[in-house]
């Protein structure tokens, strides 16, 4: 029992940010925006893992309580422990924070951690009162990476039905875990920014996806929240200005619902 304690102590550590493990090689910090386009987010999807509960602890609080778009996540994080995170980070949130659950039904101001075990997805669905809507979905095919929830497998779900209104979002984390994704999100049309060297845990997957040439920006997590709320609420303020609509379809679709109760 000692022995299992002496090797299972570092790495909960580690996993929950409490003390920083050894990084790989640094990677170059390159970021390579696009030419801004007149998209609108309507789903952010974010993904980390060693550092991560800290991380998402600083950047889920600052986002407003009308945050206008649903945010889905996956952290690697065993199965006994994703609820625990869930549940402190809805503490201290504006917005509310939930263990994803199947058949979800996505809505703005909330966010969804992907449950420990379990890949997470976003597909389209039809409801009676709305419409299409996206759901979460959640299954138990071969881990990614290792990992099991993987964020590649999110991001593919959401560049799929999200198209050029998704915004990923690679924070610290040991691995390549989200660089595919990434890939695809932007093949798709839609934005990826990353969690800078210097305020990572482990620069592995921020990193790799730099190196790879899928990051639109490179963010200190200190400035991540505002910058995810500012591409979030951008298109959104060119929408008003030009007279344009401003809801989202989650946004419309939820007075629908309300307007039918």
């Amino acid at each position: 029992m000692e022995a299992i304690q002496k090797d299972l102590i570092p790495k909960i550590k580690v996993l929950c940010g409490l003390t920083r493990a050894a990084a790989a090689p640094p990677l170059p910090a390159r970021s390579s925006p696009r030419t801004p386009s007149n998209r609108r987010i309507e789903i952010v999807a974010i993904g980390t893992s060693t550092g991560g509960p800290n991380a998402l602890a600083e950047v889920i609080p600052q986002f407003p309580a009308d945050f206008p778009v649903p945010v889905v996540i996956v952290q690697h994080m065993p199965a006994a422990f994703t609820g625990l995170l869930s549940e402190r980070l809805a503490r201290n949130a504006k917005i509310s924070v939930a263990e994803g659950k199947m058949g979800t039904v996505l809505a703005p101001g909330q966010a969804w951690i992907a449950p420990g075990d379990f890949h997470m997805t976003v597909a389209a669905a039809v409801t009676a009162a709305s419409g299409k809507n996206w759901r979460l979905g959640l299954n138990q095919n071969p881990p990614e990476h290792s990992c099991r929830p993987a964020v590649d497998v999110l991001f593919r779900s959401v560049a799929a039905v999200g198209h050029s209104h998704v915004l990923g979002v690679v924070m610290t984390g040991m691995g390549a875990d989200g660089v595919s994704g990434a890939k695809e999100i932007r093949d798709a049309g839609g934005e990826v920014i990353v969690q800078d060297e210097a305020s990572s845990v482990v620069w592995g997957m921020p990193g790799a996806v730099c190196a790879a040439g899928q990051a639109d920006g490179v963010y200190p997590l200190s400035q991540l929240a505002a910058e995810i709320t500012r591409r979030v609420t951008h298109n959104r303020v060119m929408h008003a200005a030009a007279g344009g609509p401003t809801a989202s379809k989650f946004e419309s679709s939820t007075k629908m619902e309300s307007s039918t109760k």
